[in-house]
């Protein structure tokens, strides 16, 4: 049960000297609590200097972001959104570079699993923020959101709220949704298996979108065709000309598959969901025992994982 848009087998593992750190974020590099310890914060910084470049790639939205944005040297990049948005975090998390869900196939995506999976609730991640329907629930409540039927939320004039440093402009029509690319569907459903509703959904709409999941609840990420983690690392490494070979990666749930099959070298986490363990050869410590940086420092020593 993955998310099968990986741009490309994994290449053969060799003795080549990595270049780039590739790791997800929740249950990854971040402690249960949400924290970066001291010695992965360490490890991080002593790659940077060594000129190892580190790329975190996760499915936060950018403005989940804060907590790691002091960490990222030299690029300042970050892939979010499951490899649907590139974000600055050196100018506060700017959105630099987008892969939408069109509002078409989102609204196809809704109709079939309301269909395969009566009960589900939707949320709709746009560039602006997140919105969600009444029975969604919210992992983050934001005073800014809208809460309404899904089909409103992706209707082509639907107008958003106001954010928070925002203010009318004098005479001018105020942009509506459309002016957001949409950059995540989350649909949820309150009975379901996690990985039941997953297979449910590839079955039921497959065709129209990438469907993974990271929540350790029935929650889907659901992005455009050919969206993934994977192919998005792979064109900002390849704009930087480094291999896959060159590249470690880590992670730990069903939407870091594509990444991990992609990079020359990729661990699971000790903590890692099944398909993670069984998609991977190499292991490291847990998220909460600081596995990430166990291997930064075992490069950084060895010059090779």
């Amino acid at each position: 049960m993955t998310d099968a848009s990986a741009p490309a087998s994994r290449a053969p593992e060799t003795a080549v000297a990595p270049r780039l750190i590739a790791t997800d974020l929740d249950g990854t590099l971040l402690h249960d609590d949400k924290t970066v310890s001291d010695r992965t914060i360490a490890a991080l910084a002593a790659a940077e200097r060594a000129g190892l470049e580190v790329f975190f790639v996760t499915g936060r939205p950018a403005r989940w972001m804060g907590v790691v944005s002091d960490h990222v040297h030299g690029h300042g990049l970050a892939i979010c959104a499951n490899g649907a948005a590139v974000v600055d975090l050196h100018r506060g998390g700017r959105i630099v570079e987008v892969s939408p869900l069109e509002r078409t196939a989102a609204r196809q995506v809704v109709d079939a699993l309301r269909s395969a999976a009566p009960g589900t609730s939707f949320a709709v991640e746009r560039t602006g923020g997140i919105h969600y329907e009444p029975q969604y629930p919210p992992l983050l409540l934001d005073p800014a959101a809208v809460v309404a039927p899904v089909e409103k939320l992706l209707a082509d004039d639907f107008v958003p709220p106001l954010g928070p440093e925002e203010s009318e402009p004098d005479g001018t029509d105020r942009p509506a949704f459309p002016d957001q690319p949409v950059i995540k569907l989350l649909a949820h459903h309150p009975e379901l298996d996690p990985d039941a509703f997953l297979t449910l959904a590839l079955t039921a709409a497959g065709g129209l979108a990438t469907f993974t999941r990271s929540s350790p609840t029935a929650l889907l990420e659901i992005s455009g065709p050919g969206v993934s983690k994977a192919g998005t690392l792979a064109r900002c490494c390849a704009e930087r000309g480094i291999a896959p070979e060159e590249v470690v990666a880590f992670g730990d749930m069903p939407n870091d598959i594509a990444m991990l099959s992609w990079a020359g070298t990729s661990y699971a986490m000790a903590n890692a969901h099944p398909d993670v363990l069984a998609a991977t050869t190499r292991r490291t410590a847990s998220n909460n025992d600081d596995g990430v940086a166990a291997v930064i420092e075992r490069i950084l020593q060895n010059g090779h994982p």
